[in-house]
Order: structure tokens, then C-alpha cells, then sequence
């Protein structure tokens, strides 16, 4: 979606709640960066394994020593890469294998990421997740910031859960169980929520 669908969804949930209009107010029209062209989804995702369970600049230190290790990221060029570099990069062992797995899901076509923006989320999410290493909450991520899909909502996301508990003034985060059903007021647009809800802990 373009930044057009973006502000009016991001001036849709300030009638949702007095909460999401004062983050709104606060931060302005919610912004999702640059999208990314096809051919870089494969780039994408072994960035999104990277990030898995780290912090930003710790996250990124690790990718940007890891990227340096071949000039042109593809699964062929990854596969010939092997395991040992990108470990010396910083990698761990199992995000090592995930990235690894993910070349050669889409080295042999198992896993066709050329073809993923005109299937439902759940499919993507279930093809996304033959990959090792590749769960819900990195395919999640996947559909909001690639393929831009505006109603997705990452309960499992400890910033999200963080922030829409902050926003409200609460002593605890909601559980990911509890933060589901909280999320229904901001369909069809709780990928913009949970922006928001990201942009809450920053408060």
C-alpha cells in the first residue's frame, strides 16, 4: 500500500479509541519505510532471521557483518557461502541453519518467494514457515513491511504487547492471548496499530 493508504488508515484508528488518536497525534501518519522490490525478498527475510530476538543495534551490527560476506545475496550465492563465514560473521548456530534452509527452499523452488504477495497471510505464513527457523512472528513481520498488508497483528511481539500496555497506562503488558482479542477494534487496519504500538514504547 502507498503512503496515501497509510495516513488515511492511520487517521481511521483515531476513531477507534481516544488512546490510538493521541499516538496518532502524536507521531503523525504511520510510516512502513521503502517497500521492497521483489527481488529483494530473499535479502529481506535473512535480515529478518538476524533481527530474530535481538536488539536493533545489536541486530544490525551482526547483519552488516554478515552481508559483507558476499556482494550479491542470492540463495545460490548463500548456499556456496556456506555455514563457517557466517558464523565469523557473528551468527548464531541456529540462525545460521535458518538462513541456510531458506536458500535452499527457494535455491530448489519449494519455496517461491516471487509469488507470495497474491496469496492469502495465512498461506504466506505457511509457506514462509516450511523454512527452519522461520516461525509466525518473522512472517508476520514479512507481511507488514514487504508486502505491506495492513490488517496483521503480532501478538507474539513483546514491543507490540509493551507498548499498547504503556499506551494505556498498565503496570503489566497484556498477555499475547489477552492483546488478540484487544486488537478487533482496530481492524482493518491493526498492522497500523501495531506501529503505533511500537512507537508507544518510545514514549
Amino acid at each position: 500500500m502507498g503512503n496515501l493508504s497509510l495516513t488515511e488508515a492511520s487517521h481511521a484508528l483515531c476513531r477507534t479509541s481516544e488512546v490510538m488518536a493521541r499516538l496518532v497525534e502524536r507521531f503523525g501518519p504511520a510510516r512502513f519505510g521503502a517497500r521492497p522490490r521483489v527481488g529483494e525478498r530473499f535479502e529481506v527475510l535473512s535480515r529478518q532471521i538476524v533481527y530474530q530476538q535481538l536488539a536493533g543495534q545489536a541486530a544490525a551490527a551482526i547483519w552488516g557483518r554478515v552481508r559483507e560476506q558476499e556482494s550479491e545475496w542470492t540463495p545460490a550465492t548463500v548456499r556456496a557461502l556456506g555455514a563457517e563465514p557466517l558464523r565469523a560473521a557473528g551468527l548464531s548456530g541456529a540462525k545460521t541453519r535458518a538462513i541456510l534452509d531458506l536458500a535452499a527452499h527457494c535455491e530448489r523452488g519449494s519455496l517461491d518467494l516471487t509469488c507470495l504477495g497474491r496469496l492469502p497471510d495465512q498461506d504466506v505464513i505457511a509457506q514462509l514457515g516450511q523454512v527452519w527457523g522461520i516461525g509466525v512472528w518473522t512472517a508476520q513481520m514479512f507481511l507488514i513491511f514487504s508486502l505491506r498488508r495492513l490488517d496483521v497483528w503480532p501478538v507474539g511481539d513483546l514491543g507490540v504487547r509493551k507498548g499498547y500496555g504503556l499506551a494505556h497506562g498498565w503496570t503489566e503488558p497484556p498477555a499475547a492471548e489477552e492483546l488478540e482479542s484487544l486488537g478487533d477494534r482496530f481492524r482493518p487496519y491493526r498492522s497500523v496499530a501495531a506501529w503505533y504500538c511500537w512507537r508507544a514504547t518510545e514514549i
